[in-house]
């Protein structure tokens, strides 16, 4: 399914107005990447974690060694002489909507990648697999404000569509509002979906809107974290910013008192709160592959349902 997904690709579109080469170029190595990923495995258990709503009428074959007896379509096999069942098909139908933080925290990174760039490769495969299993996605892109909607649909030039705006969006915005995110997706999904929130967490007051939205959809969080946040440098005096609010402070770090407190800072309750609201949750270093957790993460969703 994935190879022939990928090779009905259309030649490419001219490139669009506002739109860098340079994303054009990285959106191309997401999904050159992803490809590889999703048939490692992880669109299969996306498939398999993430249900329809229910079971279809497909067809009616001969019975075969090992069927369900409960399948056998009676009026059938009266009128043929043979065995034969019914055979059934999920109903998937399903919508994806990734919650997806732009803010400003979202640019550090303290070795290969940022965290913004981090979450657009487990945008793109989330985002993949969902066009891979027939279902709709959608995405918000979010910092202090709603940056941007792109309403669900399906097909690979949506899904391609999302991975360039995570790409390119340029956020007016440096703050996190994660709950006014989570009203908004709340709002816009009239019926139950799958919502993967992709941030670091690293803001006041989302709880309360994270479980009002488990109530009514199936809720993942991929909680993106960096090392180097809470694993300070002895490093002496250090001019430090605050990529959402831009303020500099100076601090010395060889003092393991301030590292300490630094670090403190830095770490978020979100584990807890994941707990007590029910979200089944994954914590995902930016120093590390995601593959194998990623569907590992799935894999034991799954097993539990």
């Amino acid at each position: 399914m994935l190879a022939r997904l990928f090779r009905r690709e259309k030649p490419a579109a001219p490139r669009s107005a506002g739109i860098s080469r340079e994303t054009l170029d990285r959106v191309r190595r997401i999904r050159i990447r992803t490809r590889s990923i999703l048939e490692s495995g992880v669109a299969g258990s996306y498939h398999a974690v993430f249900k329809g709503r229910g079971m279809e009428f497909d067809e009616v074959r001969e019975y075969q060694p090992g069927d369900d007896v409960r399948t056998i379509d009676w009026n059938v096999t009266a009128r043929t002489g043979l065995p034969h069942v019914k055979k059934f098909v999920e109903e998937r139908d399903l919508t994806l909507l990734l919650l997806v933080d732009v803010s400003g925290s979202q640019r550090f990174g303290s070795r290969y990648l940022q965290k913004r760039e981090f979450a657009a490769e487990l945008a793109a495969v989330l985002a993949f697999s969902a066009v891979a299993n027939h279902d709709r996605v959608g995405a918000v892109l979010f910092s202090d404000r709603v940056e941007r909607y792109v309403p669900p649909a399906r097909g690979l030039d949506h899904a391609q569509r999302i991975v360039r705006d995570l790409l390119a969006e340029e956020p007016k915005g440096r703050g996190t509002d994660l709950a006014g995110a989570l009203r908004f997706a709340r709002d816009v999904l009239r019926r139950r979906s799958i919502v993967a929130v992709v941030s670091d967490f690293q803001a006041p007051g989302w709880e309360r809107g994270l479980g009002s939205l488990r109530r009514r959809h199936d809720v993942i969080a991929l909680h993106l974290v960096d090392p180097h946040e809470a694993e300070l440098p002895d490093a002496g005096l250090v001019r430090l910013a605050d990529p959402e609010t831009g303020a500099v402070r100076v601090v010395d770090l060889g003092v393991a008192a301030n590292r300490a407190a630094l670090a403190a800072s830095t770490r978020s309750s979100a584990a807890e709160v994941f707990r007590r609201t029910g979200v089944d949750a994954l914590a995902l270093s930016t120093t590390e592959p995601y593959e194998r957790p990623l569907r590992g993460f799935f894999e034991a969703r799954g097993r539990r349902r």
